[in-house]
């Protein structure tokens, strides 16, 4: 049985502020033990978050990442979101996506509110359905069936189609919220309703009541008797009701609810009327800027437009609710938008009372795009310089490097395992290495943006030239590497392209002081922009979405993070490795004297690198020969933990735990041995299981070297040497942005030259296509032209 509550109301407002944001005594708190959330059923894929619920006392949330506290929510549907594009009937599959979300918020514990249209549309076609159907029949009787395309649907009015559809409505809701084991209560209000004190009350009393029995409130004005909107009532303080827009931000604040999301047709406010060439999404919106805002018409269908929504929005902040506009209507994002905002993600429109103190991610963006441009445009002398200023900064100033890295260590005491907390650590030989690279690097740059790689005579007059320029923007994400900052910022620079850098939060002191320097050096050139150190709490995802900022994305971490790079970046490319899972074949020629070394080297020099071995094939032959036992004693000298393939737990009588899968990446001392019978089934064996990272042949028969060589598809194949010299500092590269194992145009240790691609410069006199036509005065030549000498000092 639908509740139903018609023309209550709240408590009052005074002129200016809301009594319970100055009332101390009055705490808008809502916390939740973990014990007291609710058990949530399977039905839905969409992630639960256990996180306590809290709030400040009277404030909005300041950051994205807090919504995730809010545990009151509004959610208002537009007009454009709960109809269908014909705007007579609902949008059933978008309404059921809805409710599906707004269940899940609802039994994870959270209070949830909906402030709904779609009234008048579902009433509109019951009507236009009746009349038709009233038509058709008189119709038929008196003037025969020859008359029936004739009929005209006369114009319905609101209040009526309202009348019609509000039962209608609710009787959608409750069925689509049972699914869920959830009730409904259906409210009603007109503007009238909140001049009166008691009816104010009476709807607070209502509400609480119904949250209180985990009862989901249905909102809606009651267009049935609604009257015309008063002209400038809320100019006192006091929002008035005028559509639901006005309305959901009236109970978001008279409820002390904690978040009001605001669902339209739109994917949120833009800085000019969306469709025009420069609009551009606002990803937070702060008070007073709504001077630098041109607003468009209003929605097709609905009483409000953006401009209504941004007023409701900037009253609900000024009441202490946090507000997000977003599009409700999308298809590849309605389905987990409310989900999404609530999860912090970067949805919509966020609006805030706290400004950054530093810029945007949009607009570091654009910063690293500006200062990447003129920074190509350098000469390659003055980009080597830059990089050599650096080189010297990071001896020059170690003392308060380490200080900083020393503060990072500390913080990380205990919250980091030992291989992370080795990755954190900086020190002067690490600088000094670092500095080596860097001076390696500036060497290498002096001829590569702009070298020439092909020249063609296209014509008489008509040349072709191919030549390398940046990429554009790089995004590079890192853990836990400080180092790896100023050997991507100075591959960066001697490339030409902008760099956006975002690092973990662990070493937030190293980074910082590392970008500082970095910048410090640019500067000497007028560049200092084109490096940007991503400090504000934007979400990895966040950042692999700006597809019109960023060109390539480089993640530098583990494998868990470089798969959830590949998975939430849509439209920008992704340059790595998700998995290091090296593999080192010891063939039955084998030198005993090299193995141990190698295998020594690559497994337990640094076992949480990727280019540390995982797997040892061993030639059958091998097996109970004194070279087999020589590496198992090895490796337990090592404290390594082996676990046995398939295969090789077959040949023994008591083995060590046998694998769980042939496709493992330990990252530590662990290592995982399998039998093989010839060199042709370890590369099958490797193109199986392997990650196209390092693989390694130990053998003294150089054609079966060779064949192996040749016949492994993988990124980086090599011949009696360690899978660890799999670097690019170790193959003169200087430094490496990262190890690529995608089949693209940079594969392995990632250098200069990966950062490059190409653009064609023709120069012609006068010359037209045409010319060339069959009756044409000239001819194709396409003579290939030397290419200038490559300046390899």
């Amino acid at each position: 049985m639908l509740s139903q509550v018609y023309r209550s109301g709240f408590q009052p407002f005074n002129q200016r502020v809301l009594p319970w944001v100055q009332n101390t005594a009055v705490s808008r708190s809502h916390y939740i033990q973990p014990s007291a959330i609710r058990h949530v059923r399977s039905w839905s894929n969409i992630p639960f978050i256990t996180v306590p619920l809290s709030r400040a006392h009277g404030k909005s949330f300041a950051h994205r990442s807090e919504l995730k506290h809010a545990k009151r929510i509004v959610v208002k549907l537009g007009s454009a979101v709960v109809t269908r594009g014909d705007e007579c009937g609902l949008a059933l599959g978008r309404l059921a996506s809805i409710v599906e979300q707004v269940s899940v918020l609802q039994n994870q514990g959270r209070e949830m509110m909906l402030v709904t249209s779609g009234a008048v549309a579902f009433g509109k076609q019951r009507l236009r359905h009746e009349i038709l159907l009233s038509q058709s029949v008189r119709q038929a009787l008196h003037s025969g069936q020859n008359q029936l395309k004739e009929m005209a649907i006369p114009v319905l009015e609101a209040r009526a189609c309202a009348a019609a559809g509000q039962s209608g409505l609710m009787a959608l809701y409750e069925a689509m919220f049972t699914q869920y084991s959830i009730c409904a209560a259906q409210i009603l209000v007109t503007n009238l309703d909140f001049h009166d004190e008691q009816k104010r009350r009476n709807l607070n009393g209502t509400l609480h009541e119904l949250l209180r029995m985990n009862i989901v409130p249905i909102v809606n004005t009651n267009d049935a008797v609604v009257p015309p909107a008063e002209p400038n009532s809320d100019l006192q303080g006091v929002i008035s009701v005028k559509d639901n827009d006005s309305l959901a931000a009236r109970l978001a604040v008279e409820m002390k609810t904690d978040l009001l999301i605001v669902l339209s047709d739109v994917e949120g406010l833009f800085d000019s009327p969306p469709g025009s060439d420069d609009a551009k999404l606002i990803d937070i919106f702060y008070p007073g800027d709504q001077q630098s805002v041109t607003f468009g018409t209003k929605s097709r269908v609905g009483m409000g437009g953006m401009e209504a929504k941004v007023k409701a929005a900037l009253w609900a902040l000024q009441g202490g609710t946090s507000v997000v506009i977003a599009n409700g209507t999308h298809p590849k994002v309605s389905g987990h938008v409310i989900t999404d905002i609530v999860e912090g993600k970067k949805v919509g429109t966020f609006f805030s009372e706290v400004k950054p103190a530093g810029p945007t991610v949009e607009q570091q963006g654009e910063m690293a795009r500006s200062g990447g441009r003129m920074l190509a445009t350098l000469e390659p002398e003055q980009r080597a310089e830059i990089i050599h200023h650096l080189a010297d900064l990071l001896t020059d100033q170690r003392d308060e490097i380490l200080l900083a890295n020393k503060k990072d260590l500390e913080e990380a005491e205990g919250r980091l395992a030992a291989p992370l907390l080795k990755r954190l650590s900086l020190s002067t030989s690490k600088l000094n290495s670092l500095a080596i690279g860097l001076r390696q690097i500036a060497t290498s740059s002096q001829d590569s943006v702009g070298r020439v790689l092909r020249r063609t005579r296209i014509a008489k007059d008509l040349e072709l030239e191919q030549v390398t320029v940046p990429i554009g923007v790089l995004l590079v994400i890192f853990e836990s590497r400080p180092d790896c900052l100023p050997q991507v910022a100075a591959l960066a620079i001697a490339s030409g392209n902008g760099l956006l850098l975002k690092g973990g939060k662990e070493a937030s002191h190293s980074n910082r002081i590392l970008h500082l320097l970095t910048q410090e050096a640019l500067s000497i050139h007028g560049v200092k922009e084109a490096v940007q150190l991503v400090n504000s709490r934007e979400e990895v995802e966040d950042l692999c979405r700006l597809d019109k900022m960023i060109d390539l994305i480089i993640p530098r971490g583990s494998s868990q993070l470089v798969r959830d790079i590949q998975k939430a970046a849509k439209g920008i490319p992704v340059m790595g490795h998700s998995e290091g899972i090296c593999h080192m074949y010891v063939d039955s020629e084998a030198s005993v004297d090299k193995v141990t070394r190698l295998v020594r080297d690559s497994k337990c020099e640094y076992p949480a690198a990727c280019n540390a071995l995982e797997t040892l094939l061993i030639h059958r032959d091998l097996l109970r020969t004194p070279l087999f036992d020589q590496i198992i004693d090895m490796l337990r000298v090592e404290q390594v933990k082996i676990h046995a393939g398939p295969k090789f737990a077959s040949y023994l009588t008591f083995s060590p735990s046998e694998v769980k899968s042939l496709r493992t990446e330990y990252g530590d001392l662990e290592l995982c041995i399998e039998v093989v019978d010839s060199v042709q089934e370890a590369i099958d064996h490797i193109h199986k299981y392997g990650s196209s990272h390092t693989d390694v042949i130990i053998t003294e028969n150089e054609k079966t070297a060779e064949f192996f060589l040749q016949h492994v598809d993988s990124a980086c194949v090599f011949w009696n040497a360690s899978t660890r010299f799999s670097d690019g500092y170790r193959f003169g590269l200087g430094a490496e942005v990262g190890i690529s194992t995608s089949r693209i145009h940079a594969r392995g240790p990632v250098g200069l030259e990966g950062l490059l691609t190409t653009k064609w410069l023709l120069r012609g006199q006068d010359h037209v296509v045409s010319d060339f036509s069959e009756h044409g005065r000239l001819k194709y030549l396409h003579e290939t032209l030397p290419v200038p000498q490559r300046n390899i000092n």
